[in-house]
């Protein structure tokens, strides 16, 4: 083990979290809050009121994501619980501003993305204090039984999920895991995990930054080849393309490798809505 003990894995395993993880130093956190900043500054407005695709793959177009979603606390973490080569699959921010009404209903990251086997990890960065006022994230355990459930992309009001995707499906909700992050620290959550969180009462921005890694064994189901960046270890697959980190922040090679690894999630991404849909339709007849 790298950065946890045997009892945070099989912990992590069995309820597919693990929190709280320290991971950022001061002046670390102050770096990430910089780049959003002059992210921010660029796009002239709020990154949630740009348009969608800023919210995600950051680490294509920002080296300070890429360097991110490369810190070795992280990815110590990562592989203590996927092996010890590591692809990004994608980094997202998760942002709530004071008093907002932003929330997520409850969802598993990998509804829609058509990874087989589903074995993806998200390390949730906090940012900024991710309190329960604040609208952390609340957990579900799936003791030990990891299992897909069917989803809808309802287009929710206010939902910091871009399709608003929620669980349709009949599950015990009674005894969710407030995951409160200081800022610095990290949780770690499986793709097939039950999360929501309930909108920032808090008078701070709550700040988040999703990376979602995966081991290069895994693939997408679909025609698509989608992107990723191999951060540990090797790939001896070739299942994705491989990007490097990029150069000058926002530079147009930066940019253009952004919008290529967007389209590319996206086109799977509806894809895999179309797919799901089916799948659980024909479970039902």
């Amino acid at each position: 083990m790298k950065a946890l003990t045997q009892q945070q894995v099989d912990e992590f395993h069995y309820n597919g979290f693990l929190f709280p993880l320290p991971a950022l130093t001061p002046a670390e956190t102050r770096t990430c809050l910089d780049g959003l900043e002059r992210l921010e500054a660029e796009l002239g407005c709020a990154v949630a009121d740009a348009d969608p695709k800023w919210r995600s793959h950051g680490h294509y177009h920002s080296r300070w994501i890429a360097d991110l979603a490369r810190h070795p606390k992280i990815l110590d973490a990562i592989e203590d619980v996927i092996g010890p080569d590591i692809l990004v699959w994608t980094s997202t921010f998760f942002i709530k501003e004071a008093g907002s009404e932003t929330y997520a209903a409850w969802h598993q990251d990998g509804g829609y993305f058509g990874m087989e086997p589903k074995c993806s990890v998200c390390a949730w960065v906090a940012v900024t204090d991710a309190t329960e006022e604040a609208g952390c994230m609340e957990q579900l355990s799936f003791h030990g039984q990891p299992r897909l459930l069917h989803h809808a992309p309802l287009g929710l009001k206010n939902s910091i999920n871009r399709a608003g995707q929620t669980i349709m499906e009949p599950f015990d909700d009674t005894k969710p895991t407030a995951m409160a992050l200081p800022a610095g620290s990290i949780s770690l959550h499986h793709e097939l995990a039950i999360h929501r969180s309930a909108p920032n009462r808090a008078k701070h921005r709550r700040i988040g930054i999703g990376i979602n890694y995966m081991p290069p064994s895994a693939r997408i189901d679909s025609d698509v080849r989608c992107m990723a960046m191999l951060v540990r270890g090797q790939d001896r697959y070739g299942h994705f393309d491989l990007a490097n980190p990029p150069g000058e922040e926002h530079s147009a090679a930066a940019l253009a490798l952004h919008q290529e690894a967007t389209d590319r999630y996206r086109a799977n991404y509806r894809i895999q809505v179309e797919k799901h849909a089916a799948r659980f339709a024909n479970a039902a007849e």
